[in-house]
């Protein structure tokens, strides 16, 4: 096979302990047949008397040929090119085996001490090449015996025959070592080693009539030596550069591709011999707030951060042989992790990479903090092909990135773009063309004042019973079309019927809806609000907007302006889960929020966990501090109740006061109800129950 780079042949250099009985098996296997084929043509060794110029020379050249062998950086390249074959396959047409496999064994020398070889490959180089010159030898003497005239067909029959031997050797010698599938291994690089090695041996004849007749000829066979070399460092130079990314040289997404492909043939054929370690991983790593850099410091910093982080991508990697790192483009790099097991081997090498990104990248004197998120996608079990295990993990990036988690392994449950979910978000954007609304609703859970028991509002909640699916979940509705242009259909829709309830309901003092942070990017919702309201004949205050805490804190830059229309106008605008997302002080001060929502996680812990209990009374304290009202979500029980109002609390949602209600079912809970007051007797009303879908 075509020779690699060095840091190749370093790995070439080991066999995997589990697998050095069978590949010592076969290598000995190979020597026997080396000295098999070779052994009787020893006895008839030429004597030094016997031998002409011509013969020196090309023993020179072969050996001198070797000593510089053409290799480049990166994996991807045509490699080194070996002429000593030329010479040795003309000196075996002329004297015979004994001869070519003496000089040839002094040209592996060589060679195998410039790529760095190890004793046993160069040893084992040796026994392939003897195999291959002992059987075209064989073949050559078969076919003249056969007819004398023949000369021609001869020489071109112990050539396939050399290169099938030495060819075959090398596939067999990486199959034990790898266990790599047998047919893609052998079929990919045959064309290329054909045209390569082929053309080398059928230089021999003109060498061995040169060297006979006039060996000062052979002389002139350096030029067109070096103008093969130089063709093939030309070659080998234009496809590193198609499959290397020019600015970081680490592979492109070419590479990438061929190197998943492979592997996939690869870990097949592993998990065919029940291998444990019959898988791997694809993981797409995005860097985050890489565009502030850009925009901030400009391209050219920018350039040398990615260069600078592909070198740490590259060294985390490098402690795995045979692991890949890419970059796709822009400030998206990818990772293929070999021969792993389960999904948790890929996320240990994944935090690895997270580990190594930690560190701030220092450029002229400036410390700039570099983070990634992770997506990792296992073969075969989220995929068998590049372009699925590559979506896969391009999901779970997204899913690791949106959820702050560093690194995410794909699940079916966040993809919204396999074909059910695409199905089901087409069933939601047809709902809500419908007259009948396709099964889609809004239900109510009451707001009430703690220290008085008066309701000071209602929160509107989603509800979806889906004509052959049944009840989809709120969290899925929102994860399926929050990425997609149905979320402002779904955002329009429920603000019509918010409001529209609004103006039926006079004694219903405010409705607070929950929106995308995506409606937010522009002023359209402020647009479409100032209709609704004006249509209906509703007042601003009336209606409240809540954004997650989450949503909001990954870009408030962007959405101010329209947060800040919308307090003009008079609508309150509440940040929801507060205590889940990162908010900053500075954000809280410039943001024009009305209300905080502290996360139902924080509240129905408190009773049990002192710690949720001083996040709450923080919390508490904290908006307090700054003006702004206080509802705790998720009271679903006295004790919790009785805390929040110890804590201060302003308002409190949940079971405890009321489960979610019907629209047909609020005017009758607004007119019976009668919510506890602290130090009061009355017990909260739970009617009514029946029918009233999940609670918030």
């Amino acid at each position: 096979m075509v020779a690699t780079t060095l840091a190749q042949q370093m790995v070439r250099n080991r066999v995997p302990a589990g697998r050095r009985r069978a590949f010592a098996i076969y290598a000995l296997s190979v020597m026997a047949l080396a000295i098999a084929l070779t052994v009787s043509d020893f006895s008839g060794l030429p004597t030094l008397g016997r031998v002409n110029q011509g013969f020196w020379i090309m023993a020179a050249f072969a050996v001198l040929a070797d000593a510089r062998p053409v290799t480049l950086p990166g994996k991807w390249n045509t490699a080194a090119i070996f002429p000593s074959i030329c010479f040795t396959f003309a000196i075996m047409l002329i004297y015979g085996t004994a001869p070519a496999v003496i000089v040839q064994c002094l040209a592996v020398i060589v060679s195998s001490w410039r790529l760095r070889h190890a004793a046993w490959r160069a040893i084992f180089n040796m026994g392939q090449y003897a195999c291959a010159i002992g059987l075209g030898h064989l073949v050559y003497l078969s076919v003249l015996e056969f007819n004398a005239n023949y000369r021609m067909p001869a020489i071109v029959l112990a050539a396939v025959a050399w290169f099938a031997a030495k060819y075959l050797t090398t596939a067999l010698a990486i199959y034990f070592r790898d266990r790599v599938a047998w047919w893609p291994m052998v079929l990919g690089p045959l064309a290329a080693e054909a045209m390569t090695t082929g053309a080398l041996l059928m230089l021999a004849p003109a060498v061995m009539m040169n060297a006979q007749r006039r060996p000062e000829f052979l002389l002139a066979f350096l030029l067109p030596l070096i103008a093969v070399r130089r063709l093939a460092i030309m070659t080998a130079q234009q496809r590193h550069l198609a499959n290397v990314d020019p600015l970081t040289g680490l592979a492109n997404r070419k590479a990438l591709v061929a190197e998943v492909t492979g592997a996939a043939a690869n870990h097949s054929h592993l998990a065919v011999q029940g291998d444990p370690e019959r898988g791997f991983a694809l993981m797409v790593i995005d860097l985050d707030r890489f565009k502030r850099v850009n925009d901030v410091l400009g391209h050219e910093v920018g350039d040398r951060l990615l260069i600078a982080v592909g070198d740490r991508l590259a060294n985390t990697v490098r402690t795995r042989p045979g692991d890949l790192v890419a970059r796709l483009g822009g400030d998206e790099f990818a990772v293929v992790a070999k021969r792993l097991s389960d999904p948790a081997e890929a996320r240990a090498v994944a935090q690895r990479i997270e580990e190594s990104l930690i560190a701030p990248v220092v450029l002229d004197g400036l410390p700039l903090d570099v983070s990634g998120s992770i997506g990792i996608a296992m073969y075969p079990e989220h995929g068998t092909d590049f372009a699925t295990l590559f979506r896969h993990a391009d999901v779970a990036m997204y899913s690791a990135k949106q959820r702050g988690a560093g690194v995410a392994v794909y699940s079916p449950g966040v993809d919204t773009t396999s074909p059910a979910c695409l199905g089901l978000l087409g069933d939601l954007r047809r709902a809500l063309g419908r007259s009948d609304h396709g099964g889609l609703s809004l239900v109510y859970q009451p707001q009430i004042q703690v220290s008085t028991g008066e309701v000071v509002g209602i929160e509107a909640l989603l509800r979806w019973h889906h004509p052959t699916r049944g009840e989809i979940v709120p969290e899925e509705i929102i994860r399926l079309a929050e990425p997609s242009p149905v979320m402002r259909l779904l955002t329009k829709w429920v603000l019509e019927q918010a409001v529209a309830h609004l103006a039926a309901w006079a004694s219903v003092p405010r409705i607070a809806v929950n929106v995308s942070v995506r409606d937010l990017h522009n002023s359209e919702v402020v647009q479409l609000i100032e209709r609704l309201l004006r249509k209906h004949g509703v007042s601003p205050h009336r209606l409240q907007l809540e954004i997650t805490e989450s949503a909001l804190m990954a870009d408030p830059h962007r959405v101010l302006t329209t947060l800040n229309d919308l307090h003009r106008l008079g609508i309150g605008i509440a940040l929801d889960d507060f205590g889940t997302g990162y908010s900053s002080m500075q954000h809280l001060r410039r943001l024009p929020l009305t209300e905080v929502k502290i996360d139902r996680s924080f509240v129905q812990g408190m009773v049990s966990d002192s710690d949720d209990r001083a996040i709450v009374r923080s919390i508490i304290e904290l908006a307090g501090a700054l003006g702004l009202r206080v509802v705790a979500e998720g009271v679903e029980d006295e004790p919790a109740w009785r805390l929040l109002h110890l804590a201060g609390c302003d308002v409190a949602q949940g079971w405890f006061y009321s489960r979610t209600l019907t629209v047909d079912q609020v005017p009758g809970w607004l007119s019976t109800a009668t919510p506890p007051v602290p130090g009061g007797t009355r017990a909260p009303d739970r009617t009514p129950t029946a029918s009233l879908g999940s609670h918030a």
